[in-house]
């Protein structure tokens, strides 16, 4: 019997494909971006070790390669057969497995979070709420992801065709995500529900005033919650505690602005909510486990000039 001309072509050769296009899309060491909003493509060819890192809310397509995110003692495996979502931004520590010969190919969406909220908005709200909001999910990758990412990639060698179709495909993106076995967990981040969903709202607040002081009693106040409570409620979502938080998203807000060469190191410090550059290079090398200066260059050489 001769095959179908119109069937679809089977899962290895889809993959294959990703992979091709992705190769090329991505020429570079490091971050490329594309003309889809919020996509990016890694290329890395080296392992890398113990890397603090912050997602912002998205998801993560190792299409070549290994990733294992730490957070808490839970491991958290982003590889060719799994991806990673993250309902909500926490820092956690990253490796990674790559070589020349076989360079790390990953696809990076970052949640426009107003249309996820519009997609979640559209679920039944009577099916049961997951039992707690996580912060990140590994889960199997599924055959309705692989397809919206090949089509999403296609777009991108045609301009007209991205024009026209490319939210389009951005909105599926989305929406396959959010109905996988990770997407209760970040339907749950959006509504915003419950003692997780107030924590949520705090982590939205901290991440657009990081730069402010703050206490963990006023954040607690904002929240409904007494001291102990939101500090126990906030520990299990992110890992870290309040203040701890606060200081790695300014360590990871410096770090980029240091890469990008935009000011001086004092400057940043205090562009950051830094009090005291002294301090900020002490908590930096804490963190890092480089100087300011060594993590720039290690930023640009890692992860190019758009990370």
């Amino acid at each position: 019997m001769l095959p179908d001309p119109m069937s679809e072509p089977p899962p290895r050769a889809i993959r294959r494909e990703l992979l091709e296009l992705a190769a090329r899309l991505a020429p570079r060491h490091g971050y490329n971006p594309t003309g889809l909003r919020g996509v990016r493509i890694l290329r890395t060819e080296e392992i890398l070790e113990d890397v603090p890192v912050l997602y912002r809310p998205g998801a993560v397509f190792v299409l070549q390669g290994r990733k294992q995110g730490l957070l808490e003692g839970r491991v958290y495996l982003y590889d060719e057969e799994h991806y990673l979502a993250v309902s909500v931004p926490v820092p956690f520590r990253m490796r990674s497995t790559a070589s020349p010969e076989r360079p790390l190919l990953a696809i990076y969406v970052e949640f426009d979070m107003r249309l996820a909220a519009e997609i979640a908005s559209r679920f039944d709200r009577g099916r049961p709420e997951p039992a707690e909001v996580k912060s990140l999910v590994s889960s199997p990758m599924e055959p309705e992801l692989e397809d919206v990412l090949l089509r999403a990639l296609r777009l991108l060698r045609d301009p007209v065709e991205l024009a026209v179709l490319g939210d389009g495909v951005l909105r599926e993106l989305h929406y396959r995500v959010l109905v996988g076995p990770q997407g209760g967990a970040m339907i749950a981040a959006l509504r915003q529900l419950g003692s997780s969903g107030r924590i949520v709202q705090s982590l939205a607040r901290l991440r657009e005033n990081y730069r402010a002081a703050t206490s963990v009693g006023s954040l607690a106040r904002e929240a409904g919650m007494s001291v102990p409570s939101y500090h126990a409620h906030f520990k299990a979502l992110t890992g870290s505690t309040p203040m701890q938080y606060v200081k790695a998203t300014r360590l990871h807000e410096a770090r980029l602005l240091i890469a990008r060469n935009d000011k001086t190191i004092a400057e940043v410090a205090v562009s950051v909510g830094y009090v005291s550059p002294a301090q900020f290079s002490r908590d930096f090398r804490r963190h890092f486990g480089r100087t300011a200066s060594e993590e720039a260059q290690w930023v640009r050489h890692h992860l190019g000039e758009t990370a």
